[in-house]
């Protein structure tokens, strides 16, 4: 039989980084699945799903760990069933607009409130190319609950778009 778990890395980005890993985590009979990597701040980072033989976790999370010495942090996280509401409907929010402080939470909030499973952001900050103002980017898939009323939603949002002066679009996907 055979467990997920999630492993966690941060590095200084180079050359190498993601060899490395790979190398352990087959060397302990892993099997990687999925994985999420990104280069933020200088740092290498990611979340990769892996499955092990029944047993291997603490194995493998002592391999990981040695990987310290080259300036890796790791953790190995057990996984449980999926958090998919069930019967949701998918939903995409795309959000523009000059960088502030509070832009994620009160969207983040706003979602919390209507019982929205934040599924996947993904957010930048960057030079417009006019202006040279800062601007904020994100892209969100949710899933929200059948029950949950997509007009007071979009009603919520547009509401923290005027207020924050921001673009918030919302689709069915």
């Amino acid at each position: 039989m055979e467990t997920s778990y999630i492993i966690t890395f941060i590095g200084d980005d180079r050359p190498g980084l993601v060899e490395q890993l790979s190398r352990v985590i087959e060397e302990n009979r892993g099997n990687w699945h999925e994985s999420q990597l990104s280069q933020l701040g200088g740092k290498f980072a990611g979340l990769v799903l892996v499955t092990l033989p029944e047993g291997g976790a603490s194995t493998l999370e002592t391999a990981l760990k040695a990987l310290s010495a080259d300036g890796i942090s790791v953790r190995v996280t057990p996984c449980s069933a999926s958090v998919s509401i069930p019967s949701a409907r998918k939903v995409t929010l795309s959000i523009l607009g000059p960088d502030r402080l509070g832009i994620v939470r009160e969207i983040s909030q706003a979602l919390a409130a209507h019982d929205v499973n934040v599924v996947e952001m993904d957010s930048l900050v960057s030079s417009a190319p006019m202006s040279a103002e800062m601007l904020f980017q994100a892209r969100i898939d949710a899933e929200i609950p059948k029950e949950t009323n997509l007009d007071d939603l979009s009603d919520t949002l547009d509401d923290i778009a005027n207020q924050m002066t921001l673009d918030i679009s919302l689709e069915s996907v």
